[in-house]
């Protein structure tokens, strides 16, 4: 689950992870208040999407007066701003932060990551902040720190030394340096973080260092620990469609392709989609309805797909296990009744029960076409859109 800048520097501030004065603002007058309330100018105006690159598409101005920050507040708000990572699409700019202006003596790039391949915790650094770290990995990949924490260790003081002498800081910032790096660990660890990135982490003319950006992801698998987190949760930056998958604990992901998928497991998921591909066709969405799923939730899959108008067919693979495939089937029944489909449907069902799960569709009645292997279900849902 992502959160807004604004949030995640309320949580940085809660650990003790020093970031700019500043509030967030719904509109124009707001916007005028919290910065006649920061003693000064400049004044840095920001977009809060969730998406990076907003300074590059126009979401971030720096205001030397409360002329500009009028003028830049009524620019921004209701803007759809456009990023590397938004797509051509964009999003809506709903608020802003209002926050204080920094006398930057130079930007740093730190992050945390959790690295499966080692079962650590990674910190990731760079001299280059304020850049996309990609960039900078491809062209200039040695300027890139890299210190893999034991998560069951803990960060050690010589790994934060490693890090702060790695970014050349100046002795005096060492401490600052320190208390941020330690603290921020501890919130990536408490609130089950999947990452936690600032760009730019800036070191000011004081030799202290400031968190300038904030952006944090949690593992979704986690919320239940942290009821807190969930209403930070702004469903307006999210997909519609993967909204109301996840009401009924279905796993959608919306894609740019024309033939829906409805199987089971993740696993199942992605070699679906390879499949589908192979055959010439592209995938609409990565839709799992798990291994455990009830007609009702194959009804609401069903639903939620055909609701895509990319979707000229779609393509059932199931697999059943705990997911009995008359379960599935009578689900794909009852679905097809309320929802009227008029598009190709591939089935592929094997597993348990299988028999009588193509008992049910065979007499249904339905329009549906049977495939008996993996390979003839995808030359078949290419056939369809194609």
């Amino acid at each position: 689950m992502k959160i807004h800048e604004y949030q995640a520097k309320d949580l940085f501030r809660r650990y003790n992870v020093p970031v700019p004065d500043g509030q967030v603002a719904f509109s124009v007058e707001e916007a005028k208040q919290i910065a006649a309330g920061l003693g000064g100018f400049p004044v840095v105006v920001k977009a809060q999407i969730h998406a990076g690159g907003r300074g590059k598409g126009g979401g971030v101005k720096l205001a030397a007066s409360m002329e500009e920050v009028e003028a830049f507040a009524k620019e921004i708000l209701g803007m759809t701003l456009i990023t590397h990572q938004t797509g051509p699409e964009g999003k809506l700019v709903q608020k802003l932060l209002i926050e204080a202006g920094q006398k930057i003596e130079q930007e740093l790039y730190l992050s945390l990551l959790v690295d499966r391949a080692t079962a650590s915790i990674v910190i990731m650094a760079s001299r280059d902040g304020g850049m996309d770290i990609e960039q900078v990995a491809e062209k200039t990949p040695e300027r890139i720190i890299k210190v893999y924490v034991d998560p069951l260790m803990g960060l050690q003081g010589y790994q934060i030394r490693e890090v702060g002498f790695g970014l050349g800081l100046p002795p005096g910032a060492m401490k600052s340096f320190s208390g941020l790096l330690s603290n921020l660990y501890t919130l990536f660890v408490a609130y089950d973080s999947s990452m936690v990135e600032i760009n730019p982490l800036v070191l000011t003319s004081d030799d202290t260092v400031l968190a300038l950006d904030a952006k944090v992801d949690f593992d979704s698998n986690a919320l239940y620990r942290h009821k807190d987190l969930l209403e930070l949760r702004d469903l307006s930056e999210e997909d519609p469609m993967e909204v109301e998958a996840s009401k009924f604990n279905l796993n959608y992901i919306n894609l740019e392709g024309n033939v829906g998928n409805i199987v089971n497991g993740a696993g199942l998921a992605m070699a679906t989609m390879d499949i589908i591909k192979n055959a010439g066709a592209t995938p609409a969405n990565f839709m799992d309805v798990g291994g455990g799923a009830s007609s009702e939730q194959v009804e609401n899959a069903f639903r939620i797909i055909l609701a895509d108008p990319k979707v000229k067919a779609v393509l059932i693979n199931i697999f059943g296990g705990i997911l009995r495939c008359d379960i599935f089937a009578q689900g794909v029944v009852d679905a097809a009744r309320k929802t009227g489909i008029s598009i190709p449907v591939v089935v592929r069902m094997e597993g348990t029960n299988v028999d009588e799960g193509k008992r049910i569709l065979a007499d249904a009645g339905l329009d549906l076409i049977a495939a008996s292997d993996l390979s003839d279900a995808a030359n078949k849902i290419a056939a369809a859109v194609n």
